[in-house]
C-alpha cells in the first residue's frame, strides 16, 4: 500500500530516525499510536500530525501487515521511498476524483476553485487562494494573503506577513508562519498552528490543538478535550472548561519552565487568558 508520512526537520518520527530508501521492520504487536510504523493514505491527513511548516514528508510503501483506524494506518514493514516537498504533497492529493487547480503568481491576485480534492495556489502579494471542496488545499506565500477552505480534511497554508489561513472542515489544518498572522478553524480534530510574532491560533472543534511559538502570541480553544499551547515569550492561552493549557515561562533569552494545566473552573477558569509566571498560572487581560 502506498502512503504518506511526516517527520520532524531531522527526519525523525517519535524520536525514531528514518532514512530515504531504507526498509524498516517492526517485531511485535501492532498498535495504533503506540507501536509499529504509522502513515496516511491521504497526504493532507498527514498535516494533522506534522504541520506543513518546519517539517518534512515522504512517499512510503507498506509491505507488511497493516491495521487502520480511519485516516491513520500502521504497518510492521515500511519502505521510505522518497522525500516529498509541500507542493508535491498537495499535488498528490489531487490524483483522484474531481481535481481542479487554480494557480497564479501575480500580485493582488485570486485563485479559486470548488472541486473536491482541489488545489488553489498563488505566490503573489495581497492574494487570495480559496476552495470549498473536500480534501482541498489553499496555499499562498505572499504578504497580506488569505488562504481559505471549508472542505473536510483540508489544509489552508500561508507564510506571508499579516496573513490569514482559515478553514471550517473536520480534520483540517490552518497553518501560517508569518508575523501578525491568524490561523483559524472550527472543525473537530483540527489543528491551527502559527509561528509568527503577535499571532493568534484559534479553533472550536473537539479534540483539537491550537499552537503557536511566536512571542506575544495567543492560542484559544473552545472544543471539548482540546489543547491550547503557547511557548513564545509573553504569550497567553485560554480555553473552554475541560480543556488543557500548556504555558511557557521565559527568563532573558531562554525558556525556564513549561507546565500544563487543566481548565477545571476552580484553579483555572474557563475563557480566561493565562500566562506562566514564577511557575504559576497567572490571569492576563484579553
Amino acid at each position: 500500500m502506498i502512503g504518506y508520512k511526516g517527520f520532524d526537520k531531522d527526519f525523525k518520527c517519535r524520536d525514531f530516525q528514518y532514512e530515504i530508501g531504507k526498509t524498516y521492520k517492526h517485531d511485535g504487536e501492532l498498535r495504533l499510536c503506540e507501536s509499529g510504523f504509522h502513515f496516511c493514505t491521504n497526504p493532507l491527513a498527514v498535516f494533522g500530525y506534522y504541520a506543513p511548516n518546519n517539517n518534512r514528508f515522504a512517499l512510503v510503501e507498506a509491505t507488511g501487515k497493516i491495521i487502520a483506524n480511519g485516516r491513520l494506518f500502521c504497518t510492521d514493514e515500511l519502505v521510505i521511498v522518497k522525500e516529498l516537498s509541500l507542493d508535491e504533497m498537495i499535488a498528490a492529493a489531487t490524483n483522484t476524483g474531481y481535481r481542479s487547480v487554480a494557480t497564479n503568481t501575480g500580485n493582488c491576485s485570486a485563485a479559486t476553485d470548488t472541486g473536491i480534492r482541489s488545489v488553489a495556489t498563488n505566490t503573489g502579494d495581497w492574494s487570495v487562494a480559496t476552495n470549498t471542496g473536500n480534501c482541498s488545499a489553499a496555499t499562498n506565500t505572499g504578504n497580506c494573503s488569505a488562504a481559505t477552505n471549508t472542505g473536510d480534511c483540508s489544509a489552508a497554508t500561508n507564510t506571508g506577513y499579516q496573513s490569514v489561513a482559515t478553514n471550517t472542515g473536520y480534520q483540517s489544518v490552518a497553518t501560517n508562519t508569518g508575523d501578525w498572522s491568524v490561523a483559524t478553524n472550527t472543525g473537530d480534530c483540527s489543528a491551527a498552528t502559527n509561528t509568527g510574532y503577535q499571532s493568534v491560533a484559534t479553533n472550536t472543534g473537539n479534540c483539537s490543538a491550537a499552537t503557536n511559538t511566536g512571542d506575544y502570541s495567543a492560542a484559544c480553544v473552545a472544543g471539548e478535550q482540546s489543547l491550547a499551547v503557547v511557548i513564545g515569550r509573553d504569550s497567553k492561552a485560554k480555553g473552554a472548561l475541560g480543556c488543557w493549557l500548556t504555558l511557557a515561562e521565559w527568563r532573558d533569552d531562554h525558556i525556564i519552565d513549561v507546565q500544563t494545566f487543566k481548565i477545571d473552573g476552580e484553579r483555572i477558569q474557563a475563557d480566561t487568558f493565562y500566562t506562566l509566571k514564577d511557575g504559576k498560572p497567572v490571569k492576563v487581560d484579553d
